[in-house]
Formats: C-alpha cells, sequence, structure tokens
C-alpha cells in the first residue's frame, strides 16, 4: 500500500509540471484561437486546404493558433498560422500511434495527460474552430459547448467548418435533445456552421470586434506611449 501511495504521489507532481509548464509558456501569446480535426486527413482533402485557409485569415488578424501539434488537421492549422505570420503553437500529446509533430510550430509543448493539455486548448482561446474529426474531436466540441452553457468559461465563438460532415449530428441534436428537452433550444446559439474560410474567421473577428488588432497596427499600437491608467 506505501508502495502504491509513493507511486500515485509521483504522478500528481508529474500532472502539476505539466500545468505549470502550459501556463508559464502560454501566459503572453495574446488572443488565440485553438483548432481540432482529425489527424487523418490528408494534404490534399478540402478539410486541409480550408483549415489552412482559414486559419491564416486568423493569424493576419492577430489571433495565434493552437492546434494539437500533430499530423492532418493540426498541420493545416499550424501551416495556415506560418503563412499568416501569426504565433503557431501546438500542444503535442504521447501516444502510441498517430501523432507525430508536424514542422509548422513556433512553440511546441509536449503533454503525457489529456486532460491538462485540454486546459490549455480552452485557457488560451478566444475561439474554437471545429474541423471534421473523430472522438477527440467531437469531445473538445462538447466539452466546450458545456463549459458555455454552464458559464464555467467566458463566451467565446465555436465555428463548426463542413456541413456535410456535421449535418447528420446537428439533425439529431435538434430533433432528439431539443425535441426531448435535454437542452434549450437556445443551447444552438452557442455554435456556428459554414463551409466558407472567410466567413468562417470573419465570425471569429467580429465577436472580437475593437478588443483585438490585426498584426501591422498591434506593431504600430506597441510603438505608441502607453496611456493607460496606471493601477
Amino acid at each position: 500500500m506505501e508502495e502504491f501511495s509513493g507511486v500515485e504521489t509521483w504522478r500528481v507532481f508529474r500532472i502539476m509540471s505539466e500545468f505549470v509548464d502550459g501556463f508559464e509558456s502560454l501566459r503572453s501569446i495574446g488572443p488565440a484561437v485553438s483548432v481540432f480535426g482529425s489527424a487523418r486527413t490528408h494534404r490534399n482533402a478540402w478539410a486541409y486546404k480550408t483549415t489552412m485557409k482559414t486559419t491564416e485569415i486568423l493569424s493576419r488578424h492577430g489571433y495565434a493558433i493552437i492546434s494539437g501539434g500533430g499530423p492532418g488537421i493540426m498541420e493545416a492549422a499550424n501551416r495556415g498560422a506560418k503563412r499568416g505570420k501569426g504565433m503557431s503553437i501546438g500542444l503535442n500529446i504521447q501516444l502510441p500511434m498517430e501523432q507525430k509533430q508536424n514542422p509548422y510550430q513556433d512553440k511546441s509543448l509536449v503533454f503525457r495527460h489529456f486532460f491538462s493539455r485540454k486546459v490549455m486548448f480552452v485557457k488560451y482561446a478566444s475561439g474554437y474552430l471545429i474541423m471534421p474529426g473523430g472522438f477527440g474531436t467531437l469531445d473538445e466540441f462538447f466539452e466546450s459547448l458545456t463549459l458555455l452553457q454552464t458559464g464555467k468559461i467566458r463566451r467565446f465563438p465555436v465555428v463548426m467548418m463542413g456541413k456535410k460532415y456535421w449535418n447528420g449530428l446537428l439533425r439529431w441534436v435538434e430533433s432528439t435533445m431539443v425535441a426531448e428537452g435535454t437542452i434549450s433550444k437556445s443551447d444552438l446559439d452557442y455554435f456556428h456552421i459554414t463551409d466558407d474560410p472567410q466567413q468562417a474567421a470573419d465570425h471569429i473577428i467580429e465577436f472580437h470586434k475593437e478588443r483585438i488588432l490585426p498584426v501591422g497596427e498591434r506593431r504600430k499600437a506597441a510603438m505608441l506611449p502607453d496611456e493607460s491608467p496606471t493601477l
């Protein structure tokens, strides 16, 4: 029993270290959008190209891009961020397969535990971009809705892309969950669905209008005297 207790205690310290490393590494990245989608998406796929276009637009408007750091949609997200001259961040996870770090990351962290990694995705996000994906993508999508619905996080835009991919799920949500009263009709307002990269980016940008400046304007603002009151 004592040996088991010691193992568990050290596990707690390892978990704590992941939180500390994440908080220290990401605290100064500014506004960011977390992107989720399948690691199995090929480079010639619509979802890959659309992810890259959307994150490039967001990067040019002052957003850092956070992905899971791996291949597929994650690679497309980081690649688009690099094209847009914005900060490209990968929150990598140790897995026995599929997870290989993509080369388009300015800042790269590696996690052993999904739950500490998930905290970083939501804590530093000013929006979520949900691309076609598997169980992990669904997990992140529904968790974001749960946190928004219960008021555990501040309101931010959640954009789903790929109407053909998601429409079956969303029809079921409305025809079954709303119809049975397990969620409210108004809960559907927590997310927006589109196929257009510009519209997806605009939905996030408009939500934060006048609070987040494009990259060029942020650089100019940084050179102006600070007129904010001293606290």
